[in-house]
């Protein structure tokens, strides 16, 4: 018989059972952070069929390497490197795909997309196929800043790398953003009825 546990957030006790291996530890883990991690995906690879997969994904390493974690009160930023980890290989594996389709005479070229419900669900479409043709850490760098929202240290600590070099990244891609996003109509308007990079306030 499993009696199981309940936890509050940010409870030691969590991570102390699910260090001991207690049978009810692992699912009231993912209960307490699954929201945190999927948002973490989502922003940075958008609306992709294998979220699911790498979310699950991201807790299998996480419950593995839980002995690293040495201080409780960084669960969160914890989970969000590692969710990072997991979206920048998942988009090198997509990059490589790619290339062995394009190369392949037996596949097909039609693909079924569900058509958008809304402008806003196009340009949110467009915007990740425009990250789509930069490099992975210039994509993430972008997503952590700009979609996340996260602030340039914690943006920088999240990809595992120094504030120098994730503001490097963030200047290229915010760059590349606004070149490719200013050649599609839907962008470009999007773009323009916002207040970050509206060309009419730079003027």
């Amino acid at each position: 018989m499993v009696t199981p546990l309940t936890f509050t957030r940010g409870d030691s006790a969590l991570i102390d059972a699910l260090r001991a291996g207690h049978p009810g530890a692992a699912a009231a883990f993912y209960d307490q952070n699954a929201a945190h991690v999927r948002r973490t995906l989502r922003s940075v690879i958008g609306l992709d069929a294998d979220l699911p997969d790498l979310l699950q994904e991201v807790f299998i390493r996480a419950i593995d390497r839980i002995g690293e974690l040495k201080d409780l009160n960084e669960v969160g930023s914890w989970l969000t490197t590692i969710a990072i980890f997991t979206a920048r290989a998942h988009i090198r594996r997509q990059v490589r795909r790619r290339w062995l389709y394009l190369f392949s005479p037996d596949q097909t070229r039609s693909q079924h997309r569900e058509q958008p419900s809304s402008d806003a669900r196009r340009a949110l479409t467009e915007v990740y196929e425009v990250l789509n043709r930069m490099s992975a850490n210039d994509r993430i760098a972008f997503a952590l800043r700009f979609i996340d929202g996260l602030t340039l240290p914690d943006g920088a600590a999240a990809a595992e790398t120094s504030l120098a070099t994730f503001k490097r990244r963030l200047v290229r891609a915010e760059k590349r953003f606004l070149i490719l996003a200013r050649s599609r109509p839907s962008l470009a308007q999007w773009i323009e009825e916002g207040t970050r990079w509206s060309l009419r306030n730079q003027i």
